[in-house]
């Protein structure tokens, strides 16, 4: 009987670095899927946070008492979209936006009726591993995907 049990624990002796070889890449791209997540939960806070501090600063100086009505200038508007890209109304040279490759092209400010005022900013996310997965049949798997974060306040 010890025979036996030697020779079947001699069968078994490499089974262990084959399942290790088989289990790790799984292992590994369930940790990265997890990394790029928060990445992406962490890059649409930070849009979310910037576009609720633009709109709040549109929404305190786009009211005119003299109209009873919400007007946008052309310089309330750009300082709205830097304060969403950079965090500040006014940008010194050299300042990186809060997240990178947002631009002001990316952020629009529109009045909603009379009394509202919106912006709206649209990012692309794109892992940090590449924009898509091969695919074997058919066509390449997109990974990038847009976030968007719209706010509406009522102008003071």
């Amino acid at each position: 009987m010890g025979r036996h049990a030697l020779n079947g624990l001699r069968a078994q002796r490499g089974l262990a670095m084959v399942e290790f070889a088989i289990t790790v890449p799984l292992l590994l791209l369930l940790l990265f899927a997890i990394g790029e997540f928060g990445r992406m939960l962490f890059q649409y806070n930070s849009l979310l946070q910037a576009n609720r501090d633009a709109s709040r600063y549109v929404a305190g100086k786009a009211w005119n008492p003299t109209l009873g009505a919400v007007e946008l200038s052309d310089q309330l508007k750009g300082e709205a979209k830097n304060l969403a890209v950079y965090g500040l109304p006014v940008v010194p040279s050299g300042t990186q936006p809060l997240v990178s490759g947002l631009t002001t092209a990316d952020v629009q400010v529109t009045a909603v009726g009379t009394t509202h005022v919106q912006v709206s900013t649209t990012y692309t996310f794109v892992p940090i591993l590449g924009s898509s997965l091969p695919a074997f049949v058919g066509n390449a798997i997109a990974l990038n995907f847009p976030l968007v974060a719209t706010t509406v306040m009522r102008a003071l």
